[in-house]
C-alpha cells in the first residue's frame, strides 16, 4: 500500500495527528493540523487517478436569512486573483474537472473539485481557495444584491418588488409540499438549535439579511481556523500541502471560532405538528410523517446498524412497515429515509396524498407493526440481504457520474465536523458489518427499534394539511406589504431604489476586463495525457465456454455480464424491453416478490438486464442485438458456488 513520508520541511508547517490504514478503501488516511493558522487537513492517499480536493466551513445558521446559501454562492463571484464576475464558467470551459459546485447543508458549506488532469487539478484548487478565502463580495455590495436578495423598481409608478438568485430559489423549493414537510420536520426536531433554523433561506427572512451581517459571517466562520481541508487520490501530496501553506494559509494566524453544533435535548415526549401546505385543488390531501432521533453521527456502529433497519423495514420491496401503510391504504406513495448527515440522525417514514383524517390510523398502523416486529422478531432474511446490499454499495463504490473520492471526503465530514480526531471513522465499515452480521439471530435489531422507533421520547409526527391558493395569499401578502413599504418611503428613497436597480443591471450586464479574463487559468492542448488507460483484457476457457476476463481490482467484487443474442427476435423488442423491466421485480414460482428480492440482495450485488445493440466490424448495416444479464458477487459466494 502506497504510503507517505512526509519531509521536515512538511512538518514544520503541518503537525502529522495519526496516520492510519484504510484497508477498507486500499489506501493510507493522513490527519494534520497547519500549525499557524489551524486548519484541519485529511489526506487519503491510493493510486486513483481521479484526484479530489475539497474545502469546507462548520457554518451553524443563527437565523433563517439563508446567509449560509447566499454566502456560497457569492464567493463564487469573483475573487482577489481572478475577479472576473464569474470565474467558474470560464474555468470549466478549459478544464477536465470530473466534478466542480459547491453545497450548503444544515451545518456546513463544502466546496469540492476534482479531476484526472494534475495540471488541471491545481488550476481548480487555486481558484476555490482564492474564492472562499479573498471574494470579491467583500469590495462590492453588488455581489451580495444580485446573489441574496435586493429591492427592485425600475419606474415611479411600478410596484416595488424582490429579486435575487437564492431568494428565487427558495421562493421555488417552499412552494413543494414534499420540501416544506422537511424543512418543518427539521425545524421541529432541533428547535433549540442551528438545525432549527433555515440554512437554505426562508424567502419571508431572507430580507432581512442586512450586507454588514452577511461580510460578517464570511469573516466569523471563513477562516482556515474553521475549515476541513481535504486531498484524495494520486499526487504529490507533500507538494499540495506546501503549496496551500505558501500561498494561502500561511497568510493566516490561527483564532478562535465559535462554530461547534449543540445537540438538542432530548424531548419529554413525542411531539405532534400541524402546518397547511398551498394545494392546487380542493381534493388534495394531506403528508404525515413519523420522525425519530437515533443517537448521534459519531456512534458508527449504531449508524450503519440503523440504515440496515431502515432498508429492512421501509425500503426493500415488501418491506413490513411500509406494506403494512400501504395495505391499509394510507397515502398514495409511502417513503423511509435515514439522515445521518447531520449530529444527531433522524429516521423518517412519510405518508403522502393521504386522507386528511388518516394520522390517527397512520400513527397507529406504525406503532403496531412495530411492536409486532419486536414481539416476533425482525425478518432474519431481510437484515441479511439488508446487510449485503450495504456491504455491496460500499465495496463497489459506484456513485454514478461522482467521483468515489467526493463521496468519501463527504462521508468524512459526517464524523469530522463533530470530532476534530475522527476523519476516517464513517470509511471502515468492514468491521462492523462482521459484527451487525453476528448480531442477527440475536434481539439486537429489535432492542434498537423498541428503543429509537417505539418508545423515544426525541420523536415527532409532523402533517402538513391542504390550502388552496395558500400561495396566492402568501403573494398578496407580500405584495400589500411592500405597497406600505413604498407609502412610507420619500421621493429621494424611491429615487435611490431605481437608481440602484439600474446600476446592478449595468453590473451584470459588463463585460470583464480583457486583462482579468486571461488570469483565469485554463490547460493547453499540450497538458492533457494522449495515452489511453491501459484496458486490461485475456481470454479464458471456463470448461467449454470461452470467457473475457479483466484483472482489475474490484474490493473483492467480481463482475460478471451474459449476453444472449436475440437479434432474430428484434421484432419482438417492444416485449423484451418490458421483460428486461419485470425480471426480478415481480413473484415467481419459487419465490415471492419480497423473498426474492431478500435472495437477490442476499446472495448478489443485484442483478441488471438489458438490450444492448453492437454494430458489427467495418459494416454499418450489419448489427447485433444481444440481452445482457449482469451480475455482482463477493469472490467467496463465487467460490462457494
Amino acid at each position: 500500500m502506497k504510503q507517505i513520508v512526509f519531509s521536515d520541511k512538511c512538518l514544520d508547517k503541518y503537525e502529522l495527528i495519526k496516520e492510519e490504514v484504510l484497508c477498507d478503501i486500499n489506501s493510507m488516511g493522513y490527519l494534520l493540523k497547519h500549525k499557524k493558522s489551524g486548519a484541519r487537513m485529511s489526506v487519503i492517499y491510493n493510486d486513483d487517478d481521479n484526484k479530489v480536493f475539497s474545502i469546507g466551513f462548520r457554518t451553524p445558521p443563527k437565523d433563517s436569512t439563508g446567509v449560509a446559501h447566499i454566502v456560497e454562492h457569492s464567493v463564487l463571484c469573483g475573487s482577489e486573483k481572478y475577479p472576473v464576475k464569474d470565474p467558474f464558467v470560464e474555468l470549466a470551459k478549459g478544464s477536465l474537472n470530473t466534478f466542480l459546485n459547491a453545497m450548503t447543508y444544515p451545518d456546513k458549506t463544502v466546496y469540492p473539485v476534482a479531476s484526472c488532469n494534475i495540471k488541471d487539478f491545481k488550476n481548480l484548487m487555486n481558484v476555490y481557495m482564492d474564492a472562499v478565502l479573498f471574494p470579491n463580495m467583500r469590495k462590492t455590495s453588488r455581489i451580495f444584491e444580485q446573489e441574496g436578495w435586493h429591492y427592485e423598481m425600475n419606474e415611479p409608478d411600478e410596484p416595488i418588488t424582490i429579486n435575487g438568485v437564492v431568494y428565487n430559489e427558495m421562493r421555488g423549493v417552499f412552494s413543494s409540499p414534499d420540501q416544506q414537510l422537511a424543512r418543518l420536520v427539521q425545524k421541529v426536531m432541533f428547535p433549540d438549535t442551528p438545525y432549527g433554523n433555515e440554512s437554505g433561506g426562508d424567502p419571508e427572512v431572507i430580507p432581512e439579511l442586512t450586507y454588514e451581517d452577511f461580510i460578517a459571517f464570511h469573516s466569523r466562520y471563513y477562516h482556515p481556523s474553521n475549515s476541513y481541508i481535504y486531498l484524495y487520490g494520486d499526487m504529490d501530496m507533500e507538494e499540495r500541502l506546501m503549496w496551500l501553506d505558501t500561498e494561502y494559509l500561511s497568510k493566516f494566524d490561527k483564532i478562535e471560532v465559535d462554530s461547534d453544533i449543540p445537540a438538542q435535548r432530548s424531548f419529554n415526549a413525542m411531539r405532534d405538528v400541524d402546518e397547511m401546505y398551498s394545494a392546487q385543488k380542493e381534493d388534495d390531501k394531506a403528508y404525515f410523517s413519523y420522525n425519530c432521533i437515533v443517537g448521534d453521527s459519531l456512534d458508527s456502529e449504531l449508524q450503519l446498524a440503523f440504515q440496515i433497519i431502515t432498508h429492512a423495514l421501509v425500503l426493500i420491496p415488501g418491506a413490513p412497515l411500509k406494506q403494512a401503510l400501504t395495505d391499509a391504504g394510507i397515502g398514495e406513495e409511502v417513503s423511509g429515509s435515514y439522515d445521518s448527515e447531520v449530529l444527531q440522525p433522524a429516521f423518517s417514514i412519510v405518508a403522502r396524498e393521504a386522507g386528511i383524517d388518516r394520522k390517527d390510523d397512520f400513527i397507529n398502523v406504525i406503532r403496531e407493526t412495530l411492536k409486532k416486529i419486536i414481539a416476533e422478531g425482525i425478518d432474519q432474511q431481510s437484515l441479511k440481504a439488508a446487510i449485503s446490499f450495504y456491504e455491496f454499495k460500499y465495496r463497489e463504490a459506484d456513485y454514478g457520474r461522482y467521483p468515489k473520492g467526493l463521496m468519501y471526503g463527504l462521508q468524512a465530514m459526517q464524523t469530522w465536523l463533530y470530532d476534530d480526531n475522527e476523519p476516517f471513522a464513517a470509511l471502515l465499515p468492514n468491521k462492523i458489518f462482521d459484527h451487525l452480521k453476528k448480531q442477527i439471530g440475536t434481539d439486537y435489531y429489535e432492542k434498537l427499534i423498541d428503543r429509537y422507533l417505539l418508545n423515544n421520547p426525541h420523536s415527532a409526527i409532523v402533517s402538513i394539511y391542504p390550502e388552496v391558493g395558500l400561495n396566492t395569499k402568501r403573494d398578496m401578502e407580500l405584495a400589500a406589504k411592500l405597497d406600505e413599504y413604498k407609502k412610507s418611503l420619500s421621493s429621494d428613497e424611491l429615487m435611490a431604489i431605481m437608481d440602484n436597480t439600474r446600476e446592478l443591471r449595468e453590473y451584470q450586464e459588463s463585460e470583464d476586463l480583457p486583462e482579468d479574463m486571461e488570469k483565469i487559468p485554463l490547460i493547453a492542448r499540450e497538458d492533457i495525457e494522449k495515452k489511453t488507460p491501459k484496458l486490461y483484457l485475456e481470454k479464458k476457457n471456463i470448461g467449454s465456454t470461452e470467457v473475457l476476463h479483466h484483472n482489475i481490482f474490484t474490493n473483492g467484487i467480481a463482475y460478471v455480464v451474459c449476453a444472449f443474442d436475440i437479434t432474430d427476435l428484434k421484432e419482438y423488442t417492444p416485449y423484451i424491453t418490458l421483460l428486461t423491466y419485470l425480471l426480478g421485480n415481480m413473484d415467481t414460482k419459487k419465490h415471492s416478490y419480497l423473498e426474492l428480492c431478500n435472495e437477490i440482495n442476499l446472495n448478489t450485488g443485484g442483478i441488471d438486464y438489458s438490450i444492448d445493440i453492437l454494430p458489427a466490424n467495418n459494416d454499418t448495416d450489419t448489427f447485433k442485438m444481444m440481452m445482457e444479464v449482469g451480475i455482482r458477487v463477493l469472490y467467496p459466494l463465487m467460490e462457494r458456488s
